[in-house]
C-alpha cells in the first residue's frame, strides 16, 4: 500500500509531514492481520517508532515479511515485534510501555466464528480489550484507538447508520464489539483514559485472508475466480454492503490517534465511504477488474445458496461525523480499492503463484 499518496486528502498530507517532524512510539495489536499491517507499513514509512504484537491466531507471519520487504531497512529497524496473546495482561503491559499512541486491532473476527465459537469470541474481543485498556491506561498512553464493527448496529433498520443509532445485537461477535465501546466509554468516564472506537465497514485490500470458512468475501471470491473454483453467493444477491477499502481504515486511525479537538475524542466513527454495493455487483466488479488479468474469467456465474445466520440484509454508513471531526475523506471507492488491490490478489492466489 502506498501510504500518503500525493494525492491524500489534505488533512492526511498535513497529518504525515507533522508526524514525520514529531515521531513518536505507536503500538499496533493484531499487526500481523490485515489492517494491522497496512498499519504498520504506513507508520514505518512515516519514520514512526512501532512496535507490534500478534499471537498468529488469524494472522500470517508473511504479512510481517511483506511489510519488511516495503518499507527502507531504516525504517525496518524502528520496528520491534512481540508474539503474545493479549489475553495475557502482562504482556500487553510490556507492549505498552512507553507506548504514546495505541491502534489496538487484535480481534476474533466473523460473525460464523462467534456463532459457532462465542466462548472464544468473548475471550479475545471482551477479555482481551479490557486488558489492553488496562495497561495502555497504566502506561499513560495518550491516546487508545480501537477497532470497533458495523455488526453494532444490529437490527436497526435505518440506512444510512448513524452512530447514534443502533440497535439489538445479532450475534456474539456483535455483542463483543459493543461491549468494546461501553468499556472505553467508562474508562473515559471513571479514569479520565482517551480513546476513539472506528466501526469499521467491510474492510477490504491487500493481505486479507482468503482461506477458511471465516475468510472475507472479497479475496475468497477472487482467489475461487482466479483457480476456477465456484463463487457461492448467500441469499439472492441483494443483500448490500459499503465496502471500504484498507488504505481509508488506515486513514482513519492516523487522525483518531492524532486529532486535538477535544470534543472528537471519546467517540465511535464509522469508517466507510458511504455507499452500498449488492452482492451481484460485487461479483461483477471482481470479475471486470479479473478480466484485466485472465480473460477466461468473462464467462464466471455465481452459484446461490442459502442466507448465512446472523447477517444483516443492507449496510451503508453515514461518514458526515468523521469527517467533521477527525477530517476523514475516503480516497477510495469500491471499484478503485479493486483494481489497486486485484495485482497482489493475482500474484497471490493464483495457479502458478501459489495460494496465501
Amino acid at each position: 500500500m502506498a501510504s500518503l499518496s500525493p494525492a491524500s486528502p489534505p488533512a492526511l498530507a498535513a497529518l504525515g509531514e507533522r508526524l514525520r517532524q514529531q515521531p513518536a512510539r505507536w503500538l499496533v495489536t493484531g499487526s500481523a492481520g490485515f489492517i494491522g499491517s497496512h498499519l504498520v507499513e504506513s507508520l514505518l514509512r512515516l519514520d514512526q517508532t512501532v512496535v507490534g504484537l500478534d499471537n498468529f491466531a488469524t494472522g500470517h507471519r508473511s504479512n510481517i515479511e511483506e511489510v519488511r520487504a516495503l518499507v527502507a531497512p531504516g525504517q525496518w529497524l524502528r520496528h520491534r515485534f512481540i508474539e503474545a496473546d493479549i489475553g495475557d495482561l502482562d504482556a500487553c503491559r510490556e507492549a505498552c510501555r512507553g507506548v504514546d499512541f495505541v491502534l489496538h486491532q487484535a480481534a476474533l473476527g466473523s460473525v460464523p466464528r462467534s456463532l459457532a465459537n462465542p466462548v472464544a469470541t468473548n475471550a479475545a474481543n471482551v477479555d482481551g480489550f479490557l486488558n489492553m485498556l488496562l495497561a495502555a491506561r497504566d502506561a499513560g498512553v495518550q491516546r487508545f484507538v480501537y477497532a470497533a464493527s458495523s455488526s453494532t448496529y444490529g437490527d436497526h433498520p435505518a440506512l444510512p447508520k448513524v452512530e447514534e443509532q443502533i440497535g439489538r445485537p445479532l450475534s456474539p461477535y456483535a455483542v463483543s464489539k459493543l461491549v468494546n465501546e461501553l468499556y472505553a466509554e467508562v474508562f473515559a468516564r471513571c479514569y479520565g483514559f482517551p480513546s476513539i472506537g472506528l466501526r469499521y465497514f467491510n474492510v477490504f485490500g491487500s493481505r486479507q485472508d482468503p482461506e477458511g470458512a471465516y475468510a472475507a468475501v472479497i479475496p475468497r471470491w477472487t482467489r475461487a475466480m482466479l483457480l476456477g473454483e465456484a463463487v457461492t453467493i448467500n441469499g439472492d444477491g441483494e443483500t448490500s454492503r459499503d465496502f471500504c477499502f484498507v488504505e481509508n481504515a488506515v486513514q482513519a486511525n492516523l487522525l483518531a490517534a492524532t486529532v486535538a479537538d477535544p470534543a472528537a475524542v471519546n467517540q465511535v466513527y464509522n469508517v466507510a465511504v458511504d455507499d452500498r454495493t449488492s452482492l451481484n455487483r460485487l461479483f461483477e466488479i471482481l470479475r471486470d477488474a479479473l478480466c484485466q488479468f485472465r480473460a477466461e474469467v468473462s464467462a464466471l456465474r455465481p452459484v446461490y445458496g442459502d442466507f448465512r445466520p446472523g447477517d444483516v440484509r443492507h449496510s451503508q454508513a453515514d461518514i458526515s461525523k468523521a469527517r467533521r471531526l477527525l477530517g476523514y475523506f475516503p480516497g477510495h471507492r469500491i471499484e478503485e480499492g479493486v483494481r489497486e488491490a486485484m495485482p497482489w490478489y493475482v500474484s497471490r492466489f493464483s495457479v502458478t503463484e501459489g495460494v496465501y
